[in-house]
């Protein structure tokens, strides 16, 4: 990366404060950067690196107090923002694989696409329709009948089992297993249970990012879909025919029960858990380690197991850390009661 400010300034659309034919050279944190880097501030926790940072240049907020003058400035309304359109535009990874390597199987019946690239060990099985450019990293296996769209990128170790459908741009990580068998089982009258045929698929719609080792069962009927632009972080368990609306995003270890619904635009943080068979409205927020025990209609913020809106959440959990004080107070008042009642029996003696 060799790039001079100004146009670095004029891709974020930012103002320059200091000298505009400054070369940058690299992109690098604040506590971490060098001479001809370019870091950027956005958070009043990193304001402690400000004048320790070795950084050229630095891509601050409108108005920011800029007390060094060894330094350039960008000013810019968002400036993490700013940083993470300059990564995407200079530091995006190529993954290079090009090529079909010739330990990779390819059926006869299978169809590959123009531009498309298979890595070591690869296997494409019968009737598989892969699209163009896309790219598979090594000893990953696709079964029969997986459709994979146009530029899709896969990663290494990863498992596709049959009649799977993924679409356009698709991003899977390693190690992640797409439409194995949902957890289906019959007890019979001895208690002894019986697996339930899993015979639907799992449909992967466009612009979908997979993180690693992401758990997606196919459908016991039907199909479990993951829809466009759902962005999911790595150890997550989808179950049997869930439902995820468009633009959702799931962090890490969070576990979706069967055949529950959720909503556009909502986000699940960390090991939130959803029981099965219930909804969660669009635009609907669970904080890290929600426990959702049934379907949530109304969008907002929630908190706790089970679940409860933000609000009554945190009363409830202020009230929790006070029990010890509750309780003190509660047994110096049951002492006073005790006390006021022996006073009035004295007094009726």
């Amino acid at each position: 990366m060799k790039v001079k400010l100004q146009e670095i300034a004029e891709l974020v659309n930012g103002k320059i404060i200091g000298d505009e034919s400054s070369i940058i050279r690299g992109l690098a944190k604040i506590d971490e950067a060098k001479n001809g880097d370019l870091t950027f501030l956005y958070h009043p926790a990193y304001e402690k690196y400000f004048q320790t940072t070795k950084a050229s240049a630095i891509l601050v907020k409108t108005g920011f107090d800029k007390t060094r003058d060894d330094i350039d400035y960008i000013e810019i309304e968002h400036p993490e923002k700013a940083f993470f359109t300059l990564i995407r535009n200079y530091l995006t990874p190529k993954f290079p694989l090009e090529g079909i390597d010739k330990t990779a199987f390819v059926h006869p019946a299978a169809v590959i696409g123009q531009g498309t690239a298979l890595g070591k060990n690869v296997i494409i099985s019968s009737g598989c329709k892969i699209g163009d450019n896309v790219k598979i990293f090594h000893n990953t296996v696709l079964l029969d009948n997986v459709e994979v769209g146009d530029n899709t990128l896969i990663f290494q170790n990863v498992s596709i089992r049959e009649n799977c459908k993924i679409g356009k741009r698709v991003i899977i990580h390693p190690g992640t297993v797409i439409g194995a068998d949902g957890f289906g089982f019959n007890p019979d009258e001895k208690g002894v249970y019986h697996k339930i045929p899993q015979v639907g698929n799992v449909i992967i719609e466009d612009d979908v990012e997979l993180g690693a080792n992401v758990t997606v069962d196919r459908a016991s009927l039907g199909s479990t879909i993951i829809k466009s632009r759902v962005k999911i972080d790595n150890l997550v368990q989808i179950a049997h025919n869930v439902i995820i609306g468009e633009n959702t995003v799931i962090s890490s270890q969070s576990g979706i029960s069967g055949s529950t619904k959720i909503g556009r635009n909502c986000i699940l943080a960390g090991q939130v858990g959803l029981v099965g068979h219930i909804e969660i409205a669009e635009n609907t927020i669970l904080l890290a380690q929600a426990g959702i025990s049934k379907s949530i209609k109304k969008p907002g913020k929630y908190f706790g197991s089970p679940a409860k809106e933000l609000s009554i959440a945190l009363k409830l959990e202020a009230h929790l850390r006070s029990l010890p004080e509750y309780a003190e107070r509660i047994k110096n008042l049951e002492n006073q009661i005790k006390t006021l009642q022996k006073e009035i029996q004295k007094a009726n003696k």
